[in-house]
């Protein structure tokens, strides 16, 4: 495999997971013994990646102070740190000037199971600017839809009806030349970027991958991702 450096952007408030997040980043939050950092590391590495980037802000000396050079775990970390929040796509583009050849671009607050070197080989082939890689999900709706008529007569009722889909996962292969679609020290949304590469014609997309993705976006997700640890762990037991 080709030399791929992984950034992590680290930099969030974690607002939705206070007070877990009043004096530890998100990404440090603990699932097991190890932080949610420390397992995305270690899901990386599986894919030969050893080279890391981390971007930070909020409390990112804690983050510093635990991983610190990368040695002990048998990684390369750099860091990068922002004063203020810059959105998702403003947070990678304030790291621009490390990056000069494919990488790998992940939120810090996900857990994956997926084959990312099959997604790196495939971004590879088709020579694409970004790759999002897309995991199938489904859900049932809390409410039953209701459709009418022009004179308001009921036609259908479809009782908490099931929806399902492909989602963004947060975890993309990019070219050093997506970066020239975000705009320089403003805060901007990744859905933006993507927009303004597709709009002048770039080769975007996305790749359906199979595995679990595991979201520690808050209180809920993060103790639905503990208890799955857990059982794991049982079962290992």
């Amino acid at each position: 495999m080709q030399r791929t450096k992984a950034v992590i952007l680290a930099a969030g408030l974690g607002t939705r997971l206070r007070p877990y997040t009043f004096f530890l980043p998100k990404p440090m939050l603990p699932i097991g013994e190890k932080p949610v950092l420390e397992h995305l590391i270690e899901w990386l590495k599986q894919a030969g990646i050893n080279d890391f980037l981390i971007s930070t802000s909020y409390l990112g000396r804690i983050i510093e102070n635990y991983f610190q050079s990368g040695k002990e775990f048998g990684a390369r970390i750099t860091y990068a740190n922002s004063k203020r929040p810059m959105g998702t796509a403003g947070q990678l583009k304030s790291v621009e000037k490390h990056l000069d050849e494919t990488f790998v671009c992940l939120y810090g607050d996900s857990l994956f199971t997926f084959n990312l070197a099959d997604a790196l080989e495939y971004h590879r082939k088709k020579k694409a600017v970004a790759t999002m890689t897309l995991i199938h999900y489904k859900t049932t709706l809390r409410y039953g839809f209701i459709e009418i008529d022009r004179k308001g007569r009921i036609t259908s009722w479809k009782e908490k009806p099931e929806v399902s889909g492909l989602i963004n996962v947060g975890c993309y292969i990019m070219e050093p030349r997506f970066l020239k679609y975000i705009p320089q020290g403003e805060v901007y949304s990744m859905d933006k970027a993507f927009a303004e590469a597709m709009k002048s014609g770039e080769t975007v997309l996305g790749y359906p991958v199979k595995g679990e993705f595991i979201d520690i976006g808050d209180k809920a997700s993060y103790k639905a991702a503990y208890d799955r640890y857990v059982q794991r762990l049982g079962k290992i037991l």
